[in-house]
């Protein structure tokens, strides 16, 4: 393996998360530790009729980029677009109806959300993204998605401590990379502006630098039920936007 191959894998863990190296910034004043509100399946203010063919909170722009084939999304609905806190929800398709299976409180970039993710912007990109590959520290507690296991998603000990586990599970947002490849692979298709290592992953209390945290239970159940055969997908973004 060459020098300039290490490297460049090396840069992508520092990254990981949307940011561009280094540890994640101490979180501000409204970021701070604690748990979130208690997650709801069904999402408030939903300006949409309550109808099982839709995905509560997701509007038309949203839903008609899910694709026909897929019979599981994995929805996060930030608070608002400046907020750092989400509620994931994973609905699963039975017939022509979407059914709430599982919710948990969670966390997104630090800053919020945008639709025009840019490298170390601490926001959250806005959109529908697939799932394929998933990895970490830990063993394979089961993923039905390809798992990669390998030390090399290990946070660096010069961060703080309470993220040294953050990467103990991870499922990759096919964002900015390349599918079927390990999530801690650093290619970049849209360049390296535009960010990437956009990930689901253990939750250390508060804000990511762009990816969604939530509760080690929580990534087992996902790891343990995303099926590539139903072709899952995720839908992010804060309430104002997935609802438009």
């Amino acid at each position: 393996m060459t020098f300039a191959v290490v490297w460049a894998a090396l840069l992508t863990l520092l990254g990981a998360c949307g940011t561009g190296g280094g540890p994640p910034s101490k979180p501000g004043a409204s970021d701070q530790d604690g748990v979130s509100a208690p997650a709801r399946p069904e999402p408030r203010s939903d300006p949409h009729p309550a109808r099982f063919d839709r995905i509560p909170g997701v509007g038309d722009r949203i839903r008609n980029r899910i694709p026909a084939t897929t019979r599981q999304v994995v929805a996060v609905y930030g608070d608002h677009a400046d907020s750092a806190k989400s509620t994931v929800v994973l609905y699963t398709k039975q017939a022509t109806e979407w059914r709430a299976a599982r919710s948990w409180p969670a966390h997104n970039g630090r800053k919020g959300w945008t639709p025009d993710h840019r490298e170390n912007d601490k926001r959250s990109p806005v959109g529908v993204f697939s799932l394929s590959d998933a990895g970490g520290v830990l063993p394979d507690p089961g993923s039905k998605l390809p798992y990669a296991h390998s030390a090399a998603f290990q946070a660096p000990r010069y961060w703080a401590e309470r993220y040294w586990n953050d990467f103990d599970y991870v499922i990759a947002i096919d964002y900015n990379r390349v599918q079927g490849t390990a999530p801690n692979d650093p290619t970049r298709p849209l360049g390296r502006s535009k960010g990437g290592s956009i990930w689901f992953h253990m939750d250390h209390g508060s804000g990511t630098s762009g990816c969604v945290s939530l509760s080690k239970s929580g990534m087992e159940y996902l790891l343990r039920t995303l099926d590539p055969d139903l072709r899952p997908v995720v839908v992010m973004g804060d309430r104002a936007q997935l609802g438009a």
